[in-house]
């Protein structure tokens, strides 16, 4: 390969990375794909090889090719069978859910890690980078290849909240998970709270940080004051630890709420719900919205949808129990009993204004082009040969 040095950058060739994402057009998709623009337009040679339908004949929407196998060999057909399972014996029976959850998921990502390590030649590439646990097994294989898990957050606890585990379950998924973690070369975090949640409840060392917080991409067109001021929701609507129950009550209490994103939610909720949209939206509101639940690592956690609210300039309306918030400014807590007050005492121009700064400038600081440069600084220092592991 030719030696390459690429614009604005420190690079004395060009590397060649692959990126294992699930794309699924929400906060999954947004990660990867910046990653994959930061390094490209820095030189390197990236592959992003999306597996959100790896056991599955097609990845388009409504196609009947996202019902059928995608290929009779052995692996294949097991991941597909364990995903048919999923869903008929863990989404809606909730002893299934509570129960069988763990064998599901340990299957799902075992199987995944012995498919795309036949699939994939991983010596082919100086750094392969893991967006997800399901397909994390892989970076365990044999390779000459750097590797990065890029965990979005610890992954025995969030099924553990969201009701998928047993407390004895949930006790040996996080123990092997642990082991996992701490077995990783490189390991990173979506939010930097994360990894300090796995070094106190998990217990794992840190040594193998490199830490690569989630960025955004600061709008050229900020958000504008109105009144009334307007609340915007804009993401997934899937999981519990959204809160959705929670969103209605809001809802509810201020009439100026939108909600964008999927699946639709239950009508009976009373939600205006405006269906899928971009973020270019987010300009015409005057709020950014998050809600969440109180288990522990939600309060230690992090929301993708904040970088977004935060790169339209928009104050970020946060659940008061929600810690770290240093970190992001431009955020307001509330309550639900305050909520109302707490977007009424910003209906003054002046007062959002110098909030929306906040905002804004947060959102400048939190620039994938900042946050990703330990990435330009790994494949910088890689050296030219390494042994296979």
């Amino acid at each position: 390969m030719n030696p390459v040095v690429a614009q604005g950058s420190g690079a004395s060739r060009a590397r060649r990375v692959l990126i294992l994402a699930q794309l699924d057009g929400f906060a999954n998709s947004v990660k990867p794909l910046a990653i994959e623009r930061f390094l490209r337009e820095r030189g390197h040679d990236v592959h992003l090889v999306d597996t959100n339908c790896l056991a599955r004949a097609s990845s388009k929407a409504g196609s009947l090719g996202r019902k059928l196998p995608g290929s009779l060999r052995p692996a294949r057909l097991t991941l597909y069978a364990n995903d048919v399972a999923s869903k008929v014996l863990t989404r809606r029976w909730l002893f299934g859910r509570r129960h069988l959850s763990y064998y599901v998921l340990l299957a799902d990502h075992h199987l995944r890690r012995h498919i795309l390590a036949d699939r994939l030649e991983l010596d082919d590439y100086d750094l392969v980078i893991c967006e997800t646990p399901y397909d994390a097994g892989v970076l365990t294989t044999s390779t000459s290849a750097e590797t990065l898990y890029d965990c979005p957050n610890p992954w025995a606890d969030e099924v553990f909240y969201e009701s998928r585990l047993t407390d004895r379950q949930h006790r040996r998924f996080r123990s092997w998970e642990r082991r996992f973690l701490e077995d990783m070369e490189h390991l990173s975090f979506s939010w930097e709270s994360y990894g300090r949640y796995a070094r106190e409840h998990y217990g794992i060392s840190g040594r193998n940080f490199l830490q690569l917080n989630w960025g955004c991409t600061p709008s050229a067109e900020r958000s504008r004051f109105a009144d009334p001021p307007r609340v915007v929701y804009l993401g997934s609507l899937s999981s519990q630890f959204i809160d959705v129950p929670l969103l209605a009550r809001l809802s509810r209490r201020y009439p100026y709420i939108d909600v964008y994103g999927g699946p639709p939610p239950d009508p009976a909720l009373g939600l205006n719900y405006r269906g899928y949209a971009s973020p270019d939206v987010l300009r015409q509101y005057q709020f950014g919205l998050i809600t969440c639940t109180r288990d522990l690592l939600r309060r230690e956690g992090f929301s993708a949808k904040h970088l977004h609210y935060l790169a339209h300039g928009l104050p970020v309306l946060v659940p008061e129990w929600r810690r770290h918030l240093d970190l992001l400014r431009g955020s307001v807590p509330y309550t639900e009993e305050s909520f109302a007050s707490v977007v009424d005492g910003l209906g003054d121009e002046d007062r959002w204004l110098r909030v929306s700064d906040e905002a804004y400038e947060q959102a400048r600081l939190l620039d994938w082009n900042r946050t990703l440069q330990p990435l330009e600084r790994l494949l910088d220092e890689r050296p030219r040969a390494r042994a296979r592991r």
